[in-house]
């Protein structure tokens, strides 16, 4: 006889999401590490550490776009954060992440009812098409893994789509310069040096605060930035343009 177990709360199915989760992204790590840049998923430390941006503009309706959105456990933190009226964007390239993303959305028990105000989309950031500005940007990509005019064109996809004042997350996992500089290659060296150096500029610009999430695996730095009121300097504009062949 087959008995039907009705005790699995919302709770339960999201914990099982979670540890599925966890599989899924270690197999694309094993696939394409180039692109998903890490072995587990973001701990719920630097989940909430990434997502400041929204609550520190709670209170009202906010645009938010997440880029490299992964299995979804940053997106999950950022449902229960954001203010009611709110929108979300979902960017992610790979398409197996991109199927898993959309079943969240539309189980999600935070969800009920409005998951039409949040959409998933399977692209790279820089080639997203959208109309919108936002708010506050959410960015897990794995930035040591991209090439400087890869990372220029991000960034400078970011500043473009932030309205004035929005706020930027993005992290970087502690240590990575000293790994890389281990590298036998002296080419990917170079090339994480220089990577690095365009994050860094960005930085000096337009950065507004750093912290430290010790509880992930491995340790990250979180780095909030600020596009500036008004119009983007021309610097911004040209070598983003530039960088994605614009």
């Amino acid at each position: 006889m087959h008995v039907t177990d009705d005790s699995t709360t919302p709770h339960d199915h999201v914990l099982g999401q979670r540890a599925a989760g966890g599989w899924m992204f270690l197999l694309e790590a094993a696939r394409d590490m180039r692109t998903t840049g890490a072995l587990a998923p973001s701990g719920r430390a630097l989940a909430h550490a990434l997502t400041e941006p929204v609550r520190s503009q709670a209170g009202r309706p906010l645009s938010v776009l997440e880029a490299g959105a992964g299995t979804g456990s940053v997106t999950s933190s950022l449902i229960h954060q954001l203010p009611a009226g709110s929108r979300l964007d979902i960017v992610e390239a790979n398409p197996r992440f991109t199927g898993r993303l959309r079943d969240l959305v539309r189980t999600h028990p935070h969800l009920a009812g409005r998951s039409e105000r949040i959409r998933v989309h399977e692209a790279y950031v820089e080639e997203l098409d959208v109309r919108r500005r936002y708010d506050a940007i959410i960015s897990a990509l794995p930035f040591a893994n991209f090439d400087p005019r890869q990372i220029e064109a991000i960034m400078g996809r970011y500043l473009e789509l932030l309205r004035p004042g929005g706020l930027l997350a993005y992290f970087a996992y502690r240590g990575t310069r000293q790994a890389r500089s281990l590298l036998p290659s002296r080419n990917q060296a170079r090339r994480h040096r220089a990577a690095e150096e365009v994050l860094a500029d960005y930085r000096r610009r337009y950065a507004t605060g750093r912290s430290t999430v010790w509880a992930n695996l491995p340790p990250a730095d979180v780095w909030h930035l600020r596009r500036p009121a008004g119009s983007l300097p021309a610097a911004s504009r040209t070598s983003a343009g530039a960088a994605a062949g614009w």
